[in-house]
């Protein structure tokens, strides 16, 4: 069953000490490119969650989000600057000698200066977090893949009913191939016999109708799209990634449409392209969302 890029997962947990949320999202991208945003405390984690995603998502562009709770984020710390309170201590101590000031430099003094002392996070690595991480993490994307799955399961539908459509025109084509030699043939004659006002020599008007026939033959090409629609339905139904094979095949069936109606020189068959390549572009649309 195919699967399409786009999709969300979210789990959460709650602890005893704050609580933590693992969210996935994906959206189409040619290549498999993911994207991590993880707290400080976790962000030993990256390397494994990538590797997570990777065994699941095989193209698309997947973002990975952990939250934690307020009072999970780490604790926080006072750093003492040593170096720059004695700095403090010695300055104020030249000042008392060069003015004669009175007073003592105490600790609350020294507490006045701000930058001395400093508040600083300090992460903490909790091996029962990082648990709890992966396992949530494992849960967002069954969630992710479960609605990867439905959407594609969505996009198989519609892209199997516009290959009815392509079958259809196919055959309409197939139907009406033979009779273009014929109403060639009988335009061919009446221009002879309106341009010489006599009827056309029979060998010479067989020789330039065998001519036309061959340079107007579809058969090839006709079989040739027949064979990739066989294999975009077959490829429709594999496990596998196969967003690229899809788009592969479609630029060969372009092709061969393409090539048909301008050997075909007929304007009812002309028609019946514009049908194909329209269901075609369609189609392509739908492929660009799918794994």
């Amino acid at each position: 069953m195919i699967k399409s890029m786009t999709g969300y997962g979210r789990r959460e947990a709650a602890l005893k000490s704050g609580s933590v949320a693992v969210e996935v999202r994906a959206v189409n991208h040619r290549f498999c490119e993911i994207v991590s945003r993880l707290p400080r405390p976790l962000a030993s984690l990256e390397e494994e969650l990538k590797r997570m995603v990777q065994r699941k998502c095989q193209r698309g562009r997947i973002e990975v989000l952990v939250s934690l709770g307020a009072e999970r984020e780490g604790g926080k710390a006072l750093k003492l600057d040593r170096a720059l309170a004695r700095q403090y201590y010695h300055l104020l101590r030249e000042l008392q000698k060069e003015f004669h000031l009175s007073g003592t430099i105490d600790v609350s003094l020294m507490a006045g200066f701000r930058d001395i002392i400093s508040m600083s996070e300090q992460p903490r690595e909790d091996p029962r977090m990082a648990r709890t991480v992966t396992r949530l993490l494992g849960g967002a994307l069954a969630d992710l893949d479960a609605m990867r799955r439905r959407e594609g399961a969505a996009l198989a539908r519609d892209i199997t009913a516009r290959l009815r459509a392509v079958r259809a025109e196919m055959g309409a084509i197939q139907a009406r191939a033979p009779h273009v030699v014929e109403a060639y043939f009988e335009r061919l004659k009446a221009r002879v016999a309106n341009l010489t006002g006599q009827d056309p020599d029979p060998a010479r008007l067989h020789q330039e109708l065998a001519q036309y026939a061959d340079r107007c033959d579809i058969t090839e090409e006709l079989t040739r799209l027949a064979s990739h629609v066989a294999q975009f339905e077959t490829a429709l139904q594999g496990r596998d990634a196969v967003g690229r094979t899809l788009d592969f095949l479609l630029q060969e069936m372009g092709r061969e449409v393409n090539t048909t109606g301008s050997k075909a020189n007929d304007a009812e068959i002309a028609t019946h392209v514009v049908q194909i390549k329209g269901e075609l572009e369609k189609i392509r649309e739908q492929v660009q969302n799918i794994e």
